[in-house]
């Protein structure tokens, strides 16, 4: 990802223009569509908060998580160009109780987490 312009990657089918993420590359996933080709595309990187949740609870691994446990954000940003609903957290330092829905948010990065060899970075929703 670019940290200057940062974009998740998906794919467009060549044969019905429907969007994925993540990327597709055996089949469309479109039941009226047959088609076995696709484009990979940069996705939009606005887009308006469907839905939210906080998670209280660890994930299981590979999931590394905050000694003691942080319950994160995740929103569902909806793409409008794509018509598809992405899942990300939210960017830190932003308060979920100011979230709502149809908010315009923009993709940007953050640090999943911290080991000895690297940061290991994510894509984060935060509010435009």
């Amino acid at each position: 990802m670019d940290e200057e312009d940062p974009r998740l990657l998906g794919s467009r089918c060549t044969s019905c223009g429907t969007y994925f993420f993540p990327r597709e590359t055996f089949f469309c996933r479109n039941p009226a569509c047959d088609g076995r080709t696709f484009d990979e595309v940069p996705l939009s990187r606005r887009g308006r908060v469907w839905s939210w949740t906080t998670n209280h609870y660890a994930p299981p691994p590979p999931y590394v998580a905050p000694e003691p446990f942080v319950p994160y954000t995740v929103a569902a940003v909806e793409l409008a160009e794509e018509q598809l609903v992405v899942l990300g957290q939210l960017a830190d330092g932003v308060d979920p109780a100011s979230l709502t829905t149809g908010a315009e948010v923009e993709l940007t990065l953050g640090t999943l987490f911290e080991d000895e060899t690297a940061a290991h970075m994510v894509w984060k929703w935060a509010p435009v």
